[in-house]
């Protein structure tokens, strides 16, 4: 019977990057619009919101793969845009106040972006955003937005050639119940 399984065990996305930084996105996103934003700023909500669905998207998204694809590869994109309109904001912060968003010639940069890149990030931003200016903050989280992005435009790549090479749960549904079939009749 196990042979016949085509529902495939999913659930593991809190061991994804992508999953790890966005949730590191939501908690500095959060903290952010607390400390620097106005109680009575819709656009707090709007941050709050779009961090949080990045996060929660690539978290159902990859529950929902084992019975749809089209579900999944949905999500996924819903994570995506949700991000890409949090970097909005973050860029629209920068930009309304006159403060430098740093780009590659900048000095901090590059430092920024290999911190944004390290495994220390997971365990030690907690320690670290409560010391930075609201332009450092602004500019870390612009940084793993976009590492974000790119992980799950790879990550969409491969949800997509899973679906090609794999199908949908309706053909592994038929598959099975043919196998079963057929192993059936040859037993006879």
């Amino acid at each position: 019977m196990a042979e016949n399984n085509f529902l495939p065990q999913h659930g593991h996305y809190k061991h994804l990057r992508v999953y790890k930084v966005t949730e590191i996105i939501y908690d500095i996103t959060y903290y952010f619009t607390q400390k620097y934003l106005s109680r009575g700023d819709r656009t707090v909500d709007q941050m709050i919101q779009a961090a949080r669905s990045g996060k929660q998207n690539i978290a159902e998204g990859n529950q929902a793969s084992a019975t749809s694809a089209e579900t999944e590869i949905k999500l996924t994109n819903v994570a995506k845009a949700s991000l890409e309109e949090l970097l909005i904001d973050y860029e629209d912060y920068l930009r309304v106040r006159h403060i430098e968003q740093w780009g590659k010639l900048h000095p901090r940069y590059e430092p920024m972006r290999k911190y944004a890149r390290s495994e220390s990030i997971i365990n030690d931003y907690n320690k670290y955003i409560v010391r930075m200016t609201d332009e450092e903050i602004a500019n870390l989280c612009i940084t793993l937005i976009h590492q974000a992005i790119y992980m799950l435009y790879k990550l969409l790549e491969h949800q997509q050639d899973r679906f090609v090479k794999e199908g949908g749960i309706k053909e592994k549904m038929y598959k099975a119940r043919t196998e079963y079939r057929g192993d059936k009749w040859q037993k006879k």
